[in-house]
């Protein structure tokens, strides 16, 4: 069966750091690409950041230069560093591989 767990959300004030968490189980975690993306209140879904089985990186416009993407394959962990956090970060950040989807994590950015 196949989970995705992510973890590291919260309350933060604009400016301050998150990182997310996102622990696989259950598929061949080595070949697959993995993607963090975020839902605002009331918005729909974007795609933030990707990396590739290889460790290749993508990023939306909107997070480059202040997030960052990684993935620890010893542990079957992919991170989201996120950095300089704006309020309109502000939304829940979800897990995704292939078809499968975490539960997601709230960050919120206080003002």
């Amino acid at each position: 069966q196949v989970q995705l767990v992510e973890s590291g959300g919260g309350l933060v004030q604009a400016g301050g750091s998150l990182r997310l968490s996102c622990a696989a189980s259950g598929f061949i975690w080595r070949i697959n690409n993995m993607y963090w993306y975020r839902q605002p209140p009331g918005e729909q879904r974007d795609l933030v950041a990707s990396i590739t089985a290889s460790g290749a990186t993508n990023y939306a416009d909107s997070v480059k230069d202040r997030f960052t993407i990684s993935r620890d394959n010893a542990t079957n962990t992919v991170y989201l560093q996120m950095n300089s956090l704006k309020p309109e970060d502000t939304a829940v950040y979800y897990c995704k591989s292939n078809v499968f989807w975490g539960q997601g994590t709230q960050v919120t950015v206080s003002s």
